[in-house]
């Protein structure tokens, strides 16, 4: 578990989050980085899926202004109200809001996201972003996992398309020390017709890629 994870005070992370976030505050400031070894995150039995994205840098680009991006707080996807500045899937996480990221992971299917934790004030909660090739609709669950056992899920429909996007979990009062929380997000493929389901988010819809905030990138899908 060597992955570094970006701890962000609003800018710029990867190029995947520059068109998608969701509301964080205001997404018109500048962001201070420092990475954070992924040792000293819970590593909470979740390995991601899929492998690092071409661009996935997880270092921050401090003092870079970025636009104001979606809103992702219905549990859909955020839409982009207008391009940033800069690329990446991290581009703005609004005022004094500092984030712990894992790595950008890519699927072989065409799917990119990255997920991290992030707080502000009393409150934290977990956002991913992605990026969806596929060429069809996907399904995706976003779990925060705190210090105390307690669990916040969130399903979001994420729309195919070369935009990125954005799906959070609501924001709870933080319950100790923020950097003892991690997310992991799951993003699968449509249901069979018939809408079975089963394992892997159901049965007919495979599991396209595992999105940590912690965890080191793993290849394969």
């Amino acid at each position: 578990m060597s992955a570094l994870l970006a701890v962000v005070l609003l800018a710029v992370l990867l190029p995947l989050a520059g068109a998608a976030a969701g509301p964080a505050g205001s997404f018109d400031e500048d962001v201070l980085a420092k990475d954070v070894p992924a040792r000293d995150m819970p590593a909470k039995d979740v390995p991601a899926r899929g492998v690092p994205a071409k661009n996935g840098d997880v270092r921050a680009k401090a003092d870079t202004p970025v636009e104001a991006l979606g809103d992702g707080t219905d549990g859909t996807a955020g839409k982009p109200a207008k391009q940033a500045r800069t690329s990446g899937l991290l581009s703005g996480l609004g005022l004094t809001t500092a984030a712990q990221c894992g790595p950008e992971l890519a699927s072989p299917e065409g799917v990119e996201a990255q997920t991290c934790v992030l707080s502000q004030g009393r409150d934290t909660w977990a956002r991913t972003y992605y990026r969806n090739g596929t060429g069809e609709e996907l399904s995706a669950v976003l779990t925060l996992m705190g210090p105390d056992g307690r669990t916040v899920q969130m399903h979001c429909a994420v729309d195919e398309g070369d935009e990125p996007g954005a799906c959070e979990t609501p924001r709870e009062r933080t319950a100790g020390e923020p950097e003892a929380y991690s997310a992991v997000a799951e993003f699968a493929a449509p249901a069979d017709a018939d809408g079975s389901e089963g394992q892997d988010q159901g049965e007919g819809r495979p599991m396209l890629l595992r999105s940590g905030s912690n965890a080191a990138p793993a290849t394969g899908s």
